[in-house]
C-alpha cells in the first residue's frame, strides 16, 4: 500500500474531501470499516454534487423525458432523438464554470472538449458546438480577462479539433462577477444501429484505457465544483484540467473508425472524476464488477499514486470494454493514432470495485452503493415570493425618445452585436453550416442529404429570479420560439441547470420553481428533456449568481431550402407582428437599462398560445410565404424589427403609434414575419381561421427606422450596436 494510502483519516481529511459526518457515518456503514485515503476520495467524488446530483434528483425526476422522437432520455453519456431515415441526433448541455473562472482559458476549452466527448462516446461524429456565456458586470475590473479568456478558449479547442462553433448567447449582469458561466452544448450524427452504450456487462471482458496519459491535473475537479467560491478560490488552478484539441481530433477518429469494426461493448469518457466515475458508472450500470490494475494505467508523470491516478481528470482519454478477440485490431487502431492504449483490467461477476498497484489490493469497494446509491437530499425550499406588476408612469414618450431609447438599448451588453466573440470561432468548417451565428438559430445540413437541423441555446435569468416558475417556462418556449422562427420543428432539448447554494431555501427553491416551469413548458410543446447537467454553489462570499437554467434545443428542417432568417429581404414587403401586445414591462431589459429598475413580475407566458403561433408560423415558413422571421424577445418588438433591419440592410416604416410599453414591452408568444404583399393577403386571412392575432405594423424599405414622421438611420443603428464589445472587451 502506497505511503498516502496508509494516511490515518482524520476528521479535518473527510471535511477536505467535501464529505459531511453524516455522509461519512454512511460510508462505515456501507464498508464496515474505515476507509483508506484512496476509497475515501473515491466516495468524496462519486458522492460530489456535481456527480451525484444529491440536492436535484428527486426534482429532476418531475421533468418529461419521454417522446415520439425520444430513444434515449437522461442516464447515459448523452441524449438520442430520432430524426428519421435511419439517423439520430445525439446531444447535450454541459457546465464548466468554476474551472472557467478560476483559469478561464484552459477552463472553457476542456468544457468544449468534455461535451465533445460525451457526445462521439456513443457514436455519433459531432457536427456543431453552442455555448451559452454569463459574465458580470462589463465594467467590472475582472470580466476583460475572462471573456477575453474563455471566448479564446472555446475558439481555440473547437477550431482545432475541426467542429464549428454555430450558435450560443452572451450576457452580462453583476450576480456572475465573481462566478461566471459557461455552458458547452454539442450536437452529433449517426445512425440508429450505431449507438454506444456505457453499461459493461460481458463478464471476462478486457477493460481499456485509450486517448492521452495520465497527470496530475484536474485532481479533486469535481469537489471542487461542488463547493462554493470566496477569496481564496484562484488558489485552486491546479483542480483545473489541461486540454489538448489535436489530440482530441486523433481520439474522435481513432473512436469513429473503431466503432466501424463491432468491437466495443461498452465506452465511457472520462469525465469528472476521471477514471473513477467512468469505471464506477460502467460496472454500476452492467449490473457487474471491475478489476483493475493501476500500474497499467499509461501516466506522463513520475510516481504517481493510486490515489492521483484514479482522481486524475486529464482530459482526451476513454474507458472501453471491448470483446476479447478485438482487443488486437483495437490496439493496432489506437497505436496507428498514436494514441495511449492500455489493458487495465476486466469485468469481473463480484459486484466490486478492486483497485490493484504493483500486486497490492489499493481499495477494495462495492460497486451499487456508489455509482447508484448515493445520498439523496430533500433540501427544504421556500417559493420566491411573487411581485407585483410594474407600474411605468408616462410611458407615452415621443417618437424622438422612442427611437433614442432603441440605439441605447441594442447598444448595451446584453443586446449589442456579439460579433466580437463569434468571428473568433471558425463557425463554417465542415461546410454544412447554412445560418451562422447572429440570428435565431444556427442551421446545420445533415451531409449528404435535403434535411438540416436548427440548433439554439437561450434562457432569460432576470425573469427566472423575479419569478422562477415563469422565467423556466420561458425559458424553454424562447427555445421553442427560435426554432420555429427558423421553419424549423422544434424536436427535443437538453439544459444546464447554473444555481447557487441549494442548502439555502430561497435557492433551492427557486430550483424546484425553474423545475416546475420548465416541465410544464416541455409537455405543453410536446418538447422533451434528453440530457442535462446540474451546476450547483455557484456562488462567492454567499452572493449567488441569479438562477440560469440554460436551454439548448433541436429542431429539424426536412427541406434544408426551406429555412428563413431575421434578415429582411427586400423594400416594400410587409411586416406583420404575429400575437399580441399588451406592453409588458416587468422585468424588461428597457425597466433595467433605460429606467435604471430590475423589479417588476416577469411577462407572463400563456403556452397555449405559444404553441398555436409557433405552428402558425412555421406552416406559413413551409408553404414559401414568409420572407423573414424574429421571435420578440429581449428589448421587445421594436428592437426585434432594429436587428432586422441592421441584418438584411434594409430599413422599416412603422405605420403604428408607439409608446415606450409597446416599443420595448417583453410580451411573449410573439413574431415579426415580412411577406411580399400577395403573401401577405394569404396569411392575414389564413390567421383567424387558426386563431391567430395578427396586425399588419408596417412595410420594409428606406435605410433607417421611420416612426410617427421621426426617423433613424440603419447606420447609426449599426454603429451603436456593433461598437459595444470591442469597446469594453478588445
Amino acid at each position: 500500500m502506497s505511503k498516502s494510502n496508509a494516511q490515518k483519516i482524520t476528521p479535518e481529511i473527510v471535511e477536505d474531501h467535501g464529505l459531511t459526518l453524516d455522509e461519512y457515518e454512511r460510508v462505515l456503514s456501507i464498508l464496515g470499516r474505515e476507509p483508506n485515503l484512496l476509497e475515501l476520495g473515491i466516495f468524496s467524488v462519486m458522492w460530489s454534487e456535481h456527480c451525484s446530483y444529491k440536492s436535484t434528483r428527486k426534482h429532476l425526476r418531475k421533468l418529461p423525458t419521454k417522446g415520439e422522437c425520444v430513444v434515449c432520455g437522461p442516464g447515459e453519456n448523452a441524449g438520442v432523438i430520432d430524426i428519421g431515415d435511419n439517423q439520430v441526433a445525439i446531444f447535450k448541455m454541459e457546465s464548466h464554470n468554476h474551472p472557467s473562472f478560476i483559469e478561464p482559458y484552459q477552463g472553457a476549452a476542456t468544457g468544449v472538449g468534455g461535451i465533445l466527448r460525451d457526445v462521439f462516446t456513443m457514436g455519433a461524429r459531432p457536427i456543431a458546438n453552442l455555448n451559452a456565456l454569463r459574465f458580470g458586470d462589463i465594467n467590472h475590473p475582472k470580466t476583460k480577462h475572462l471573456v477575453n479568456g474563455v471566448v479564446s478558449g472555446i475558439g481555440g479547442y473547437g477550431n482545432c479539433v475541426g467542429v464549428p462553433t454555430v450558435g450560443g448567447e452572451c450576457t452580462f449582469h453583476p450576480s456572475y462577477n465573481g462566478n461566471i458561466l459557461v455552458n458547452a452544448m454539442t450536437v452529433g450524427l449517426t445512425t440508429k444501429d450505431k449507438i454506444f452504450y456505457s453499461a459493461a456487462s460481458k463478464v471476462g471482458s478486457p477493460v481499456v484505457y485509450v486517448g492521452s496519459k495520465t497527470g496530475r491535473d484536474g485532481i479533486h475537479g469535481a469537489t471542487m465544483a461542488s463547493a462554493e467560491f470566496d477569496d481564496a478560490s484562484e488558489e485552486k488552478r491546479p483542480t483545473v484540467q489541461v486540454g489538448d484539441p489535436f489530440t482530441e481530433k486523433l481520439l474522435i477518429e481513432a473512436c469513429m473508425e473503431l466503432m466501424k469494426e463491432d468491437a466495443i461493448l461498452a465506452i465511457q469518457d472520462m469525465g469528472a472524476a476521471g477514471l473513477t466515475s467512468s469505471s464506477f458508472e460502467m460496472a454500476g450500470k452492467g449490473g457487474t464488477g471491475i478489476e483493475l490494475h493501476l500500474d497499467k494505467v499509461p501516466t506522463r508523470e513520475e510516481g504517481m499514486t493510486g490515489y492521483e491516478i484514479m482522481l486524475s481528470e486529464s482530459q482526451e482519454r476513454m474507458l472501453m470494454v471491448l470483446k476479447p478477440e478485438k482487443e488486437a485490431l483495437a490496439r493496432r487502431i489506437f497505436e496507428k493514432w498514436e494514441l495511449a492504449f492500455a489493458v487495465i483490467g476486466e469485468v469481473t461477476k463480484t459486484g466490486r470495485m478492486i483497485i490493484k498497484m504493483h500486486g497490492k489490493t489499493e481499495a477494495d469497494l462495492p460497486i451499487g452503493p456508489l455509482s447508484e446509491e448515493a445520498p439523496v437530499y430533500d433540501r427544504p425550499w421556500k417559493p420566491t415570493p411573487k411581485r407585483e406588476n410594474v407600474s411605468i408612469p408616462n410611458t407615452e414618450t415621443s417618437a424622438s425618445d422612442i427611437l433614442e431609447a432603441l440605439k441605447k438599448l441594442i447598444a448595451t451588453p446584453d443586446l449589442c452585436s456579439k460579433r466580437w466573440i463569434w468571428e473568433q470561432y471558425d463557425h463554417r468548417v465542415m461546410n454544412d453550416t447554412l445560418q451562422i451565428p447572429g440570428g435565431d438559430a444556427a442551421v446545420v445540413r445533415i451531409h449528404g442529404t435535403g434535411k438540416a437541423l436548427a440548433l439554439t441555446a437561450d434562457c432569460t435569468p432576470r425573469y427566472c429570479y423575479a419569478d422562477p416558475v415563469e422565467g423556466g417556462k420561458q425559458a424553454v418556449a424562447e427555445v421553442w420560439r427560435n426554432i420555429t422562427a427558423v421553419g424549423a420543428k422544434p424536436l427535443a432539448i437538453t439544459n444546464c441547470l447554473n444555481f447557487g447554494n441549494p442548502e439555502k431555501p430561497e435557492i433551492m427553491g427557486q430550483l424546484v420553481g425553474c423545475l416546475e416551469g420548465m416541465s410544464k413548458a416541455c409537455e405543453a410543446l410536446d418538447f422533451p428533456i434528453v440530457s442535462g447537467n446540474v451546476s450547483l454553489y455557484n456562488e462567492t462570499n454567499g452572493n449567488a449568481i441569479l438562477p440560469t437554467p440554460a436551454i439548448g434545443g433541436v429542431g429539424l428542417l426536412k427541406d434544408s431550402r426551406k429555412h428563413t432568417s431575421i434578415a429582411f429581404k427586400g423594400e416594400g414587403e410587409v411586416i406583420i407582428r404575429i400575437g399580441d401586445m399588451q406592453g409588458h414591462l416587468g422585468s424588461s431589459l428597457y425597466l433595467r437599462e433605460i429606467l435604471g429598475r430590475e423589479e417588476g413580475a416577469p411577462p407572463p407566458v400563456n403556452l397555449g398560445i405559444e404553441q398555436k403561433n409557433g405552428n402558425f408560423v412555421r406552416v406559413m415558413i413551409e408553404k414559401g410565404l414568409v420572407t423573414a422571421c424574429h421571435d420578440v424577445s429581449d428589448g421587445g418588438q421594436l428592437v426585434a424589427i432594429a436587428e432586422m433591419a441592421m441584418a438584411g440592410g434594409i430599413g422599416a416604416e412603422l405605420d403604428i403609434a408607439l409608446d415606450a410599453a409597446r416599443a420595448f414591452g417583453e410580451d411573449q408568444g410573439r413574431y415579426i414575419i415580412t411577406a411580399k404583399s400577395d403573401m401577405a393577403e394569404r396569411i392575414l386571412m389564413r390567421a383567424p381561421e387558426e386563431g391567430v392575432e395578427v396586425t399588419v405594423i408596417g412595410h420594409t424599405g428606406g435605410e433607417g427606422i421611420s416612426l410617427s414622421g421621426k426617423y433613424i438611420s440603419i447606420a447609426e443603428l449599426k454603429s451603436a450596436h456593433e461598437a459595444t464589445l470591442p469597446k469594453y472587451l478588445a
